[in-house]
């Protein structure tokens, strides 16, 4: 392990709390314990944490939706102070060193006061970046960025609809697809929600719901006749509710990018379905789009501009605290759907 001085290591504590889960189960499961601080094997990175980011994927992981070996701390996604870094990595090589702030794209034990992270993952903070505006954006805005250039590439002319539009996710594909010169539909269950969303760059808005005919909606907004009615692409984070109407709403040739499963996973279905209007579906993992270190830097990079600069704003519901009872309440209130923006755990 590779100290800053004898100094700084002596001020890492042994033990710290951590929002921990020993099995996968309903919100009772998660407890934040003393467990032991971690130390930083070959290639990772020991963050002290100021701000962490709650995501969905928190909530599959403790629910059992994504399998996970147990004892596991939960949280994606931080931001901190670098402590220790392990063998092997050295600010020429990954642009950082101990005493930089950092945010850091982790797997798993983001929800404690020290998080390990892969050096990979890990970027340096640029000045006007803090760390709670990183664990804003991180996960979420890497996810937004990539999803619109790579799962379906968003061009000028476009019409682009996003499910949840008001959704952390979503304002952050709302605010991208307008960037990219789409024009963006977005869906919302509530007039207030909807207005988030146009303040966002939304130029349309459908509210859903019991006896809301969205397809026709859409169709009345994108004009055109049978198969080249409706819009080129949706990104769809709710999941099981919205899928089917998803086939409707694309027009030939259009790409279905499911995102999330808010409401529940999407059901199985026939290829043969793809094929009255040609249609593509992916369901891209955020990962796969920031393999490599290069990948990775690349788009942070590219990421934390674009909100330095003003042109992604962001948008936080709430901040949490580090406890039980903190943790447990961000993960019920981001599965509630009633939430608008970013929900993120206050650590240091």
């Amino acid at each position: 392990m590779s100290w800053s001085s004898a100094a700084a290591a002596s001020q890492i504590p042994t033990q710290m709390r951590a929002a921990q889960i020993q099995e996968q189960g309903d919100i009772g499961v998660i407890q934040v314990r003393q467990v032991d601080v971690p130390k930083p094997g070959p290639g990772q990175v020991l963050v002290r944490v100021e701000y962490a980011g709650n995501n969905f994927i928190d909530t599959y992981q403790r629910g059992g939706v994504y399998k996970v070996p147990l004892p596991y701390i939960l949280g994606n996604e931080s931001a901190g102070e670098v402590v220790a870094v392990g063998e092997g990595v050295d600010e020429a090589t990954y642009g950082y060193k101990v005493g930089d702030k950092v945010a850091a794209y982790t797997a798993g034990g983001s929800f404690a006061e020290y998080a390990l992270t892969s050096a990979g993952k890990t970027v340096k903070l640029v000045d006007g970046i803090s760390t709670r505006d990183a664990a804003t954006s991180l996960v979420q805005g890497l996810t937004a960025l990539t999803f619109v250039k790579e799962a379906h590439e968003v061009k000028k002319g476009q019409y682009i609809l996003v499910q949840a539009a008001a959704g952390g996710l979503g304002l952050l594909l709302v605010q991208l697809a307008k960037r990219f010169g789409a024009t963006v539909i977005g869906t919302t269950s509530t007039e207030e929600k909807a207005e988030i969303a146009r303040k966002a760059g939304a130029d349309h808005v459908i509210l859903y719901g019991p006896g809301r005919d969205v397809v026709s909606e859409v169709y009345k907004i994108t004009g055109g006749e049978g198969i080249e009615r409706g819009v080129h692409g949706v990104f769809d984070g709710v999941g099981k509710d919205t899928f089917d109407s998803d086939f409707e709403i694309v027009r030939r040739k259009g790409t279905i990018v499911t995102c999330g499963n808010a409401s529940g996973p999407v059901p199985p279905f026939a290829p043969l379905k793809l094929g009255p209007k040609n249609l593509k579906v992916c369901r891209p993992v955020l990962n796969q789009y920031v393999h490599t270190q290069e990948e990775f830097q690349s788009y942070a990079k590219e990421l934390f501009e674009l909100v330095r600069n003003g042109d992604l704003k962001l948008a936080v519901h709430k901040e949490y605290d580090l406890s039980t009872e903190g943790i447990r309440q961000a993960q019920e209130d981001i599965t509630s759907r009633k939430t608008s923006g970013k929900l993120i755990i206050k650590v240091a």
